[in-house]
């Protein structure tokens, strides 16, 4: 099976990191993307950005002790979103649904 290319255009980005690496891999997220929640981001980021993410994340985590997981998508409006319960800090960002 072959792998496609795609131009992912938007992702979420979430993370749990050992408490020695949380605030560095923090900063590489809020580099390349808005902060949504705790350990969540998302929004709008190029292909060449994405992989700058993935590079500088690879440096600060260790692969045996994190988790960092990214939600690619193609842009911003192929997904549905639904907050259930108190939603916190508005963050600026809005979503065409």
């Amino acid at each position: 099976m072959t792998k496609k290319n795609f131009n992912y255009n938007y992702a979420f980005l979430f993370y749990d990191a050992n408490e020695k690496r949380v605030q560095k891999i923090f900063k590489v997220c809020k580099k390349y993307l808005s902060h949504y929640q705790y350990s969540v981001f998302r929004g709008p980021i190029t292909p060449s950005q994405l992989i700058l993410l993935r590079q500088e994340l690879k440096r600060v985590m260790d692969k045996n002790e994190d988790f960092v997981c990214i939600v690619k998508l193609m842009n911003s409006q192929v997904f549905d979103e639904e907050i259930l319960g108190n939603p916190h800090d508005a963050t600026g960002e809005d979503l065409i649904i």
